[in-house]
């Protein structure tokens, strides 16, 4: 009803909105600033004549780049794997996000199966025509996050460790 309310119907941002800020990755964020960047060093650019902005620019940002990668792809794989808002919130077929266009596509390959098998079509060979479908309907949804993670591994691992327990 927010979203109708505030006539993002229809609209990409239905989708980007209410998954923008998660409490958990804020949580991780807040934990990876306290432990990772010493205050002496903040107070140092203070000193240097940096104001707030160019303290976070010129300082906080570089010695971030694990948390902000960490970030990025914790997000990315959350939206690219929702496919759910977009059934509620997407009206027109030709906005559909790929998820929820693979999601039809499965869908519409089962009830197709699922007829042929009353029309002659051997279950067997059915079967394994959906499941193959399916396997394409993976490998398809994959690819991108395949494409991005080794550009971005060396962050990601650094990154993932901050939320560890130690001891």
């Amino acid at each position: 009803m927010l979203i109708n309310e505030l006539g993002l119907m229809d609209s990409i941002w239905s989708l980007v909105l209410p998954g923008a800020v998660s409490v958990y990755n804020m949580l991780v964020m807040r934990n990876f600033f306290q432990t990772s960047i010493p205050d002496e060093v903040v107070e140092a650019a203070m000193i240097d004549g940096c104001g707030n902005i160019q303290t976070l620019v010129r300082v906080v940002l570089p010695l971030s780049k694990a948390i902000i990668a960490v970030m990025f792809i914790f997000y990315m794989v959350g939206h690219w794997n929702a496919y759910f808002n977009a059934m509620m919130y997407m009206q027109s077929a030709d906005k559909y996000p790929l998820q929820l266009v693979l999601r039809n596509i499965l869908l519409e390959s089962k009830t197709y199966f699922a007829q042929g098998e009353g029309m002659g079509f051997a279950t067997a060979d059915a079967a394994l025509a959906y499941v193959t479908i399916q396997y394409a309907c993976i490998v398809v949804s994959s690819i991108p996050v395949l494409m991005i993670y080794p550009f971005m591994q060396k962050y990601f691992v650094k990154g993932v460790m901050i939320g560890a327990v130690k001891g």
